[in-house]
């Protein structure tokens, strides 16, 4: 299955407009961070690298709309570090809303039971629980003991109170097919909504540096874990395009600008994960960026990134600028 339909209409729609606008470059969703501190010192992640004077920081309410006012982007996953740590993450989140954003809250889950009552559910919000894997996995790589079952527990009680619920899991070179397929079995049966999947990208901050996927083993791993029809049978948050891409049925640039990120330090160049100095503000970083020199054979760091942050958004332009392919994502092929 691929993305919602609320979510495909309202990138449709947007799209349109940056056409009718011509707009060469334009947002389809911010990663929001804003906090670095994290209550999980996770292999795979570096954020909590930052100084500790950062660390203690905390992105005021208008600063963070602002800047997602600023991009005009359909879309915001809030994320950090934890966002949940932050005070009035509740705030943001309702502000966001109330200017018709789309939202996912990153969490993994640990504080989750302990700030819903602050949350309502809204047809255009969605908690995003981390789950690395299955148990045994999933608290390996956030290093804690009890982690994945905290976070089961955590997706019960928000899908009980009326919350849509999602995932994302980021797989690496220790995992099989059968791994990919368990999991993403295991949260179908468990009713979230949908799920996100992504290649580990050597994110050069993060503590864990040896078990990055490159893309033969990418396009390996996902399509046995495919075969057999599987995909279809998984509520999967992401276009046809993007998962043929995963299996290597198909190549795709990167769209680097497409899911820019901005945080305490402003707006990261040229992506995520890729750490190469910050503008002020969404049109300088826009405007003086040097994006052709960015993706898979263009930039050395670039070589084994399958990431979703740079690919989606080329899936998605891709899929919603083609009458057959936008049709294969309504029908879930």
């Amino acid at each position: 299955m691929a993305m919602p339909l609320r979510q495909s209409l309202r990138l449709g729609g947007y799209l349109m407009k940056q056409k009718l606008l011509r707009k060469e470059k334009f947002p389809l969703l911010v990663e929001l961070e804003p906090l670095f501190a994290c209550n999980l010192k996770c292999g795979g992640c570096g954020k909590i690298a930052q100084p500790h004077t950062l660390l203690k920081q905390r992105m005021p309410v208008e600063q963070a709309v602002g800047a997602i006012e600023e991009s005009g982007a359909p879309m915001v996953s809030i994320a950090g570090g934890e966002p949940l740590m932050h005070p009035q993450i509740d705030e943001i989140t309702r502000q966001l809303l109330d200017r018709g954003k789309i939202i996912f809250l990153c969490t993994n889950a640990l504080l989750l039971p302990k700030h819903i009552h602050n949350f309502k559910p809204h047809r255009n919000f969605a908690w995003m629980v981390h789950i690395d894997g299955l148990e045994e996995r999933h608290d390996a790589s956030v290093r804690k003991e009890g982690g994945f079952q905290a976070a089961v527990d955590a997706i019960k009680l928000a899908k009980e109170k009326g919350f849509r619920v999602m995932t994302n899991t980021t797989f690496f070179t220790g995992d099989t097919p059968q791994d990919v397929i368990d999991v993403l079995d295991y949260l179908n049966d468990l009713g979230v909504d949908n799920m996100q999947i992504s290649p580990g990208y050597a994110y050069e901050k993060a503590p864990d540096q040896d078990h990055w996927l490159g893309v033969q083993q990418t396009r390996e791993l996902f399509a046995k874990a495919f075969g057999g029809g599987n995909r279809k049978r998984w509520r999967l948050n992401h276009s046809p395009v993007f998962l043929d891409f995963l299996e290597g049925k198909r190549d795709l640039e990167c769209t680097p600008w497409g899911i820019p990120s901005y945080s305490l330090l402003g707006w990261q160049r040229p992506c995520y994960l890729l750490d190469d100095g910050y503008a002020k503000t969404y049109r300088e970083l826009i405007e003086t960026t040097e994006w052709e020199n960015f993706g898979r054979g263009k930039d050395p760091r670039c070589a084994n990134c399958m990431a979703h942050c740079g690919y989606e958004p080329t899936a998605v332009i891709a899929t919603l600028g083609s009458l057959k392919e936008s049709v294969r994502a309504a029908v879930g092929h």
